[in-house]
């Protein structure tokens, strides 16, 4: 029998027809991506779980470098050459691409009502009214602690703010480490470590936020200068040219031990995790009174969205549907400890510091960077004027008020609401 009457005979007893049909039917999903550093846990873990799943749906993941994300994903868009789902950043930049129609709105998207509006307000329209990417993950923040060295001062874990400073008070006076690891080189770290860790209990998180963006409270109101206050007196508890000192100087002086607390943002648990010889807690933003209600920023950081255009769209959203899933949230939390599910099912963490980061959700009101959302969408920018007034208020080259005002003005020059 000749090759040809065998390939004709196979092909009219469908046996090459059902298999060319099978391969026909593979679609492969291609992902945008900023988060180079995670290449080996989406081939690892996450796309093979996927793929197990659904047979014929490929998924590759293809990553830029972080700095040049933002405009290879534009460029790309703008020539109809990105992959099919788009890796989204909080806020402006993904609002943006939605607008421009680059990608589509996934309210109905199976799976979607596993989220807050909370979680989905960074990917979400003003209005609320369309979501534009699944929420996959977000940083809280807190403060880390060196747990020998506490014991060794004899410090007790603080829960107030009179209790965290004499805390840093006892620590002090010891001398055997720096009581704080911060520096204010770098401005943001003053801001986002700074004002915004242990700011939301001021100005009760989603409460005071959203009165600022409606206008119906304004940034020299007492409850936006006290933190800039309470910050004023960090500068005591240092050390030495903290105002020299950059941000991976103050990672590197808390990992070698030589500090005892740090002012922190839960993507440090990996790296502290792999530096650090001694063993960590975290502990949440003290509140002023044990009886209060304690308010901790759980910021949105990264989501996933679907190409507009893409090809594949119905495998897309079959994916992405995945990608709202609890085992998602679950392989993904454990691989990256530190980055939270912003699912509204509970994760096991595996990481003792992850765990402890994460069960302030269930004791606390979460909320978002104050200046995030909408606020520095003008010129100046909120957010960077923060990071400037922040590091400046614990320089003490600017008072609480001072500092409050000047960027209440900047708001007001541009932002009808505050005017």
């Amino acid at each position: 029998m000749t090759r040809e009457t065998l390939t004709a005979l196979l092909l009219g007893t469908g046996v090459l027809g059902l298999a060319g049909q099978a391969q026909a039917q593979d679609t492969t999903l291609t992902i945008e991506s900023w988060r180079n550093d995670d290449l080996a846990i989406w081939q690892e873990k996450l796309i093979p779980a996927f793929e197990a799943k659904n047979p014929g749906i490929k998924v590759v993941f293809s990553p830029s470098a972080p700095t040049e994300y933002n405009a290879a994903l534009n460029a790309k868009l703008d020539a109809g050459s990105a992959g099919d789902l788009i890796t989204c950043r909080p806020f402006d930049a993904s609002l943006e691409l939605y607008d421009k129609g680059h990608l589509a709105d996934l309210t109905g998207l199976a799976g979607m009502d596993n989220f807050t509006d909370v979680a989905k307000s960074a990917w979400s329209t003003d209005d609320g009214g369309a979501t534009f990417c699944v929420p996959m993950a977000s940083v809280i923040h807190g403060f880390i602690y060196n747990k020998d060295a506490f014991e060794e001062v004899g410090v007790a874990v603080p829960e107030t703010e009179d209790e965290f400073f004499a805390a840093l008070d006892k620590l002090k006076e010891d001398g055997t480490y720096v009581p704080m690891a911060m520096g204010t080189k770098d401005l943001w770290e003053a801001a986002t470590m700074g004002y915004q860790n242990i700011g939301p209990n001021y100005w009760k998180g989603e409460e005071g936020r959203l009165a600022l963006i409606k206008g119906e409270q304004k940034l020299t109101d007492p409850q936006w200068v006290e933190p800039f206050a309470t910050l004023a007196r960090w500068k005591d508890y240092l050390g030495d040219g903290f105002e020299a000192q950059s941000y991976p100087d103050s990672q590197n002086l808390f990992t070698l031990g030589r500090a005892a607390i740090y002012p922190a943002g839960s993507w440090e648990i990996s790296l502290f995790n792999t530096q650090a010889d001694f063993e960590m807690g975290a502990f949440a933003p003290p509140v002023k009174a044990a009886s209060d209600t304690c308010y901790i920023s759980d910021h949105n950081d990264i989501a996933i969205g679907l190409n507009a255009n893409s090809p594949n769209a119905e495998a897309a959203r079959t994916f992405l549907s995945w990608v709202a899933s609890p085992e998602f949230a679950t392989i993904y939390a454990n691989a990256l400890p530190g980055f939270f599910a912003l699912s509204s099912t509970p994760v096991e963490m595996e990481d003792p510091l992850a765990r402890e980061f994460v069960s302030w959700r269930e004791e606390c009101e979460s909320t978002i960077r104050s200046t995030y959302q909408i606020l520095s969408r003008g010129t100046p920018n909120l957010e960077n004027e923060t990071w400037v007034k922040s590091a400046n208020v614990i320089n003490g080259t600017d008072t609480p008020q001072d500092a409050a005002a000047e960027l209440q003005k900047g708001l007001a020059s541009w932002y009808e609401p505050q005017k």
